[in-house]
């Protein structure tokens, strides 16, 4: 009788990546979307500010607009960050491979993660700017007071991330969707660089600490550990960066991403050096468990694909 040999397919890296990417990005959009939600609001806010800070934010988002207020805005993550981080991964993983010359045994160096990182934030923020910009739209498209009457020349509200979309692209064509694309390459590339040299080099330590270095042994809580604290990192170079993004995107009265900058600075002036740091709580109260998740669900599906 004949004996038939089970074939393997095996996937090309890069699809790998792309998979485990897609999935990453979903599990951190779930569980970070409130904290992003606040963070914008509290950085486009007027001046004088409407919320006190984070708690305020947060009582009177939900006051006036129900549990699904932190929730604006969901769908654009929801549908990019899959392309997002698809397009992270896999471009993080194809820098790598070119560190490593052609041999993925190679062990690189922390500083060598850091650039390859850098490299896919600077091809990231090309699809980083537009997802966020409609994200940000609709974030601060806040609920009329009940029985307030419509304001005569004011905009008409947004249905959804499409109409956003559509109606941007009509009126500002692909200009208007890459609005802050400077400040967008300005943010993304150090942000990177941290950020997975965070996550590495975390992993090497409690693999060297606890698993005599062997990384595949890390645990489940070790592997959502260095995953948080990447999430952190991601965050100390570039916290600025992303107050100006905010503002640039969500106020159309800026000319230029140097005016946007100017205005914050004439703002910061007499001490006020917080209004370049604003939000910064709920960003830092996501970062760990949004980041966590990514990495986490990353890992767990690469060792799905790979058949470990």
């Amino acid at each position: 009788m004949a004996t038939l040999k089970q074939n393997t397919i095996t996937l090309p890296s890069w699809v790998n990546d792309v998979v485990a990417g897609t999935v990453g990005g979903w599990a951190q959009v779930v569980s970070g979307h409130p904290f992003d939600t606040l963070k914008v609001r509290l950085q486009t806010q007027p001046n004088p500010p409407k919320y006190k800070g984070a708690m305020d934010c947060l009582r009177m988002t939900i006051k006036e607009e129900g549990p699904a207020g932190l929730y604006k805005g969901v769908t654009s993550p929801l549908m990019g960050i899959g392309i997002c981080n698809a397009v992270m991964f896999a471009a993080n993983g194809t820098f790598r491979r070119w560190f490593q010359g052609g041999d993925e045994t190679k062990t690189l160096s922390l500083f060598q993660i850091g650039c390859a990182g850098s490299m896919a934030g600077g091809v990231m923020a090309f699809v980083n700017c537009p997802v966020e910009l409609l994200k940000v739209k609709l974030q601060t498209q806040y609920k009329p007071a009940a029985g307030a009457l419509p304001i005569a020349g004011a905009i008409k509200p947004y249905t959804g991330v499409l109409d956003a979309g559509i109606r941007t692209f009509r009126q500002q064509g692909l200009r208007g969707l890459y609005r802050g694309m400077d400040i967008t390459l300005l943010r993304d590339v150090p942000s990177y660089f941290t950020y997975f040299v965070s996550y590495e080099g975390t992993k090497r330590i409690l693999a060297h600490v606890n698993h005599d270095g062997r990384v595949e042994s890390l645990s489940t809580p070790e592997l959502l550990l260095a995953g948080g604290i990447a999430g952190f990192g991601a965050w100390v170079p570039c916290y600025p960066q992303d107050v100006v993004k905010s503002r640039m995107q969500s106020n159309l009265s800026y000319r230029s991403t140097l005016a946007c900058f100017r205005s914050l600075q004439v703002e910061a002036r007499g001490g006020n050096w917080k209004v370049w740091f604003k939000g910064f709580g709920p960003t830092m109260a996501r970062a760990f468990p949004a980041n966590a998740a990514t990495f986490f669900f990353y890992e767990m599906t690469m060792k799905i694909m790979r058949g470990e």
